[in-house]
C-alpha cells in the first residue's frame, strides 16, 4: 500500500516502497509475504538461483536445458509481473573479472536473466555494482544488451560511498567517489536513456554539495539499508537529520525508496516514541515482517511532509517538459495564453507597486488635482497591465491618462470590451498597432511594458522599447528601468536525453523554456546581458558578447554539465522587481520558467578547475538569435552559429 498521500493531486512514483528479497522458487509466497502482509508496494528479487553457474551446468547431473528461476511465467498474472517484481540481476556477476570462467559465466548468465526479465515483460531491472574501478566489458555487455531493449529500465547499483574529508582526498580521481564509478559506466552506455541509477545509501554520507549532483542524474530508486537508522530511547529506528533531509529530496523527485537488509533493532512494545508514528500495534506488525517498522518510519517522513503549494501544483504538468519560448513580436497569442498569464496576481502586484512608486514620483502631493500623467502600456494584450496602472492611480490618488498599445487584433477585440465594460472609456485610449510604428500624438510620462522573457531579452524586449522610447518624454520613466539575464551550468540528464531522442542537430542549437525539476545546479548564477530603459544610445548592439567562468566547489566533486539555465532579474522601479533568477526569485511567481541552452555532448568537470563559457547575443535585419560555447576544461562547438537553428523574429 502508497506510503500516504499528500492530496488528490498526488500522483508521485515515490508513494510506493520496496523491499529487497532473497531468492525464492515460490514467488506468489514471497509477494504474499512481503506485499500482502509486510504492506511492502514491490519486492526487488532474485530472478535466478544465486548458486547457479552455466558452466557448471551437466558436470552435477542437473538438466542443462531449464534455467533455475525463481518460477514459471504462470505463477503470476502478467500485470503482477510487471508491477510487483524488479528483477534482481545476481549480484555474484563481474564481467570484468581475470578469472575467465567467472569472467563468460558473468555474460552468459547476465543475458539469460535480462532476457528472462523481458519476457516477464518487468519494468526494471537492479544490476549489480560494477566490482572495481574498471567496468570496460560490463558496460559493454550492457550497452549491446539496451539496444535491443523493449522499454524495460536497468537500474545500476551504485554504493554512496563516503568521500574522506581531507581535501586532498577530494580530487575527482578519488577511488571512492561513487559519481566517477557512475560516469564511467554511463558514458561507456553512450548516456543510454533506459539507463537509471539506484543508489545504495548507507550510515554515513557525502557533503550536501556532493549529493545536490545526484539529482541531476537518472536516479530511479534509493536502496535504505536498514544499517543507516539509529534507534531512539524506545528502541525504534530512525534517521538522522541529514538522512531525513536526503529522503524527503528523493520524495519530491519521485524517487522511489527500497528497504534493504535485516533487523538490526530490538523492539520493545508500545508507541514508536520520538518518531511518532501513527501506529498502536508496531510491535506486532514486526512479528508479521521483520521490515515493517522501518516501512512504517519512512511512511512517516512521507506523510508529515507539507503539501504543495498552489503553484507547484499547477507546475505539476510542466516539469522537466521542453517548450519553444513564445515569440509574441512575430506571432499572436492566443487566448488560453493570454489567460495563463494573467492569473499570475503576484507580477501584476509587483507592476502596480512599481506604477504607484513612478506616479508619487512624478507628481507632488500638491498637484495632484492640476497634473495628468500620460501613461502608455506598450503591448497590453487583454488588459492586465492597464488595471494595474488605474488600480496604482487609485491608491495614490493621482489623475492618469492611459493608451493602451496593442498589435494582435483579437486582443484589441477583448481589450475594447474590458474598457466598455469597466466604463474606462474617458480614460483609456485603444490603440491597435505595432509599437514601433505608431505614431503617438503626445509624449508619455510612464512607458509600461511586458516583453520579459525567460532570459529577460529572449522576447525582443530591447528592440521594442528601442522603437517605443522615440514617444516618452526626456525624463520619462519607463517600467521595467531595466533587466539582465543570467545563466548557470546545470547537470539535467533528463533534459539532455529529450533533446537527444530529436536526432538532430537543430534540438541542440535550440533554447527551450523549461519548469526545471530534476536538474541540479552546479555554481551560482553569472550575469550575461544587462538592457537599461530608457537607452539614449541611438541604436542597440548589433552583437553582444560575455565570458564568464565558472568554479565547481571542491567538495561537490567532478560532475557532468548538460548546459546551462537561464533566468533574468528585472528591476520594474527603484526597488521592485521580478525575478526567476534562484537567488532573488520573486516568490510565488509562475509565469515565466527557466531557459534551457543545451550542450551537444556533455562535458565534465573536475573540482576546482574552471568552467569556461561564452554567449553572444546577435541582431541580424530580421532576427535575433543566441550563440554559445564551452572553451574549458576542453572545448565544444559554438552553439547556433548565424542563427541557422533558433531565432527570434522581428
Amino acid at each position: 500500500m502508497p506510503l500516504g498521500s499528500r492530496g488528490p493531486w498526488d500522483k508521485s512514483e515515490s508513494r510506493y516502497c520496496g523491499v529487497e528479497t532473497e531468492f525464492s522458487d515460490d514467488v506468489p509466497g514471497l509477494l504474499s509475504y512481503n506485499i500482502s502482509s509486510g504492506g511492502f508496494d514491490f519486492v526487488v528479487a532474485p530472478l535466478m538461483n544465486p548458486s547457479y553457474r552455466p558452466s557448471s551446468v551437466g558436470k552435477d547431473g542437473r538438466n542443462s536445458s531449464v534455467m533455475p528461476v525463481a518460477g514459471s511465467d504462470l505463477v503470476l498474472s502478467p500485470s503482477e509481473w510487471s508491477s510487483r517484481v524488479v528483477g534482481k540481476i545476481s549480484s555474484w556477476i563481474d564481467l570484468d573479472s581475470e578469472d575467465q570462467t567467472l569472467r563468460l559465466d558473468s555474460e552468459t548468465t547476465l543475458k539469460q536473466e535480462l532476457a528472462w526479465a523481458s519476457h516477464l515483460s518487468l519494468q526494471a531491472c537492479l544490476l549489480p555494482a560494477p566490482k572495481g574501478a574498471s567496468c570496460a566489458n560490463y558496460a559493454r555487455s550492457i550497452n549491446q544488451v539496451l539496444q535491443g531493449l523493449n522499454n524495460m529500465q536497468l537500474w545500476l547499483r551504485v554504493p554512496l560511498v563516503h568521500v574522506d574529508d581531507d581535501p586532498e582526498e577530494k580530487s575527482s580521481s578519488h577511488p571512492n567517489d561513487s559519481w566517477e564509478l557512475w560516469n564511467s559506466f554511463r558514458l561507456l552506455c553512450e548516456h543510454h536513456s533506459q539507463l537509471s541509477v539506484a543508489l545504495d545509501i548507507s550510515s554515513s554520507l557525502p557533503s550536501p554539495n556532493s549529493l545536490c549532483r545526484w539529482f541531476g542524474e537518472p536516479l530511479r530508486v534509493a536502496i535504505l539499508n536498514t544499517d543507516c537508522f539509529l534507534t531512539n530511547t524506545r528502541g525504534y529506528p530512525c534517521l538522522s537529520k541529514r538522512h531525513q533531509n536526503l529522503v524527503t529530496g528523493f520524495f519530491n523527485h519521485s524517487i522511489q525508496i527500497v528497504i534493504s537488509g535485516k533487523l538490526l533493532h530490538k523492539l520493545h512494545g508500545g508507541s514508536s516514541g520520538s518518531a511518532a508514528l501513527n501506529s498502536n500495534n508496531n510491535a506486532e506488525r514486526v512479528q508479521t515482517h521483520p521490515l515493517r517498522v522501518y516501512l512504517d518510519y519512512v511512511g512517516y517522513l512521507y506523510q508529515k511532509m507539507d503539501p504543495l503549494p498552489e503553484q507547484e501544483r499547477f507546475e505539476l504538468g510542466y516539469r522537466d517538459f521542453l517548450q519553444s519560448p513564445l515569440q509574441p513580436l512575430m506571432d499572436n497569442l492566443e487566448a488560453q495564453t493570454y489567460e495563463t498569464f494573467e492569473k499570475d496576481t503576484v507580477k501584476y502586484l509587483q507592476y502596480q507597486m512599481a506604477i504607484a512608486k513612478a506616479l508619487t514620483d512624478r507628481v507632488p502631493d500638491d498637484k495632484v488635482s492640476d497634473v495628468t500623467t500620460v501613461l502608455m502600456v506598450v503591448g497590453a494584450g487583454r488588459g492586465p497591465l492597464v488595471r494595474a496602472s488605474l488600480q496604482a492611480a487609485e491608491e495614490t490618488g493621482r489623475k492618469l491618462k492611459v493608451y493602451a498599445v496593442e498589435k494582435n487584433p483579437n486582443a484589441v477585440v477583448t481589450l475594447h470590451s474590458l474598457i466598455k465594460l469597466e466604463g474606462w472609456e474617458n480614460t483609456v485610449t485603444i490603440v491597435s498597432s505595432d509599437m514601433r510604428h505608431w505614431d503617438a500624438p503626445e509624449k508619455a510620462d510612464i512607458l509600461v511594458s511586458e516583453l520579459l522573457g525567460s532570459f529577460g531579452d529572449n522576447e525582443l524586449s530591447p528592440e521594442c522599447l528601442d522603437g517605443a522610447q522615440r514617444f516618452l518624454r526626456q525624463d520619462g520613466i519607463s517600467i521595467p528601468t531595466s533587466y539582465t539575464s543570467f545563466i548557470q551550468p546545470i547537470t539535467a540528464t533528463k533534459l539532455y536525453n529529450d533533446v537527444k531522442a530529436h536526432k538532430d542537430l537543430v534540438h541542440f542549437e535550440t533554447a527551450y523554456v523549461v519548469k526545471m525539476h530534476s536538474i541540479a545546479g552546479l555554481a551560482s548564477s553569472h550575469p550575461v546581458f544587462t538592457f537599461i530603459h530608457p537607452q539614449h544610445s541611438v541604436e542597440i548592439d548589433n552583437r553582444r558578447y560575455k565570458k564568464l567562468e565558472f568554479e565547481i566547489s571542491r567538495d561537490t566533486g567532478s560532475v557532468m554539465v548538460h548546459g546551462f539555465a537561464g533566468y533574468f532579474d528585472a528591476k520594474l522601479y527603484k526597488d521592485v522587481h521580478l525575478s526567476i533568477e534562484p537567488s532573488t526569485a520573486t516568490p510565488n511567481m509562475f509565469s515565466w520558467f527557466p531557459i534551457f541552452f543545451p550542450l551537444r555532448k556533455p562535458i565534465c568537470v573536475k573540482p576546482g578547475l574552471p568552467l569556461e563559457v561564452h554567449f553572444w547575443r546577435c541582431v541580424g535585419s530580421t532576427k535575433v538569435w543566441y550563440e554559445w560555447c564551452v572553451t574549458s576544461p576542453c572545448p565544444s562547438p559554438i552553439h547556433n552559429p548565424n542563427g541557422r537553428s533558433y531565432w527570434v523574429g522581428l
